[in-house]
């Protein structure tokens, strides 16, 4: 596929480089103030009433930066916005494995919060993270929203590549990370951060966010999601999910958005539950790049079922 080809050739720019180019989340300056609750490493910010929403940011990425999306969702919707630990100056937690703890002290703080069948929306990482908590309780969410996140994203290498490969290759991308000096780290950093956004101070944010978060939860929440293969917990997702995709950061490479959709709508084969929107101008933050888009899109999934009309 034209697409795998396109990304493939990316990572001869450097592995690093590419890595959070794909992966990385970046953070908004702008927030509303909002009740804010420490658990278990992780930083809640609740805002508004109604409907629970829990919102996940992305690698290296602050809670905010889901707050405009949660501003424009209002006054239907009690947002609860997470900050996970070692990401933009959030104290790191020690963990073995950093997805499925995060993913577990969600659950915790969800049940400690008596939130029940929330809708859970994910960023990137938050995307595989909002996944994960789905197929551990399929009975215990109500809708999921993903954007721009895939559960494979080791398939990107090529569509030969085997779950196992994916792991072995992720391991090392770990090892050539942790060997890195620290200003090769920022030049990776750098060269990551563009084509993420549309906005180019939105994009000088993310060196801000990455040098505030702690290297070695980078490091090891990014190799964890490089080795990841999702793909056999999609059938147990019994959550309608709603799954946005960006494709214009890769038109300049000749990506087409048809064959974009057709790799994005492969890998989330086995939804049994899945609506796919692709956006027409976003990079990786849709939530800026397309805001008006998404935010209709995600309102619209939201919406309660209208019940039939009468027969006249």
């Amino acid at each position: 596929m034209k697409f795998c080809q396109n990304v493939k050739s990316r990572f001869n720019t450097g592995l690093f480089a590419v890595a959070v180019a794909i992966v990385v989340s970046l953070s908004s300056a702008r927030s509303c103030e909002a009740a804010v609750t420490e658990f278990q490493g992780l930083r809640i910010e609740v805002q508004g009433e109604g409907r629970p929403v829990l919102m996940i940011p992305g690698l290296n990425s602050a809670a905010a930066t889901w707050s405009e999306t949660c501003a424009a969702l209002q006054p239907q919707v009690q947002c609860h916005i997470v900050q996970l630990p070692g990401f933009a100056g959030q104290p790191a937690v020690q963990t073995e494995q950093f997805l499925p703890a995060m993913r577990d002290r969600l659950w915790a703080y969800l049940d400690a919060q008596h939130l029940q069948r929330p809708v859970v929306m994910g960023h990137s990482l938050g995307g595989a993270l909002a996944l994960m908590m789905a197929a551990q309780r399929p009975g215990d969410i109500d809708r999921l929203v993903i954007v721009d996140a895939l559960p494979f994203i080791g398939g990107l290498r090529g569509p030969s590549v085997t779950p196992e490969q994916a792991r072995q290759m992720a391991q090392g991308m770990r090892q050539q990370m942790l060997s890195i000096p620290p200003e090769l780290w920022k030049d990776g950093a750098a060269q990551g951060a563009r084509g993420m956004s549309r906005d180019a101070e939105r994009t000088r944010q993310i060196l801000d966010w990455i040098q505030t978060s702690d290297r070695l939860t980078s490091i090891q929440a990014m190799s964890e999601l490089w080795g990841a293969d999702l793909r056999p917990l999609l059938p147990t997702i019994t959550a309608p999910v709603l799954v946005l995709a960006a494709w214009a950061a890769y038109e300049p490479m000749g990506s087409t958005m048809e064959g974009t959709r057709s790799l994005v709508a492969q890998q989330y084969a086995g939804l049994p539950r899945m609506t796919l929107m692709m956006s027409e101008r976003g990079y990786h933050f849709l939530m800026w790049d397309d805001a008006p888009w998404l935010q209709a899109q995600v309102r619209s999934f939201l919406a309660p079922a209208q019940p039939p009309k009468p027969l006249p």
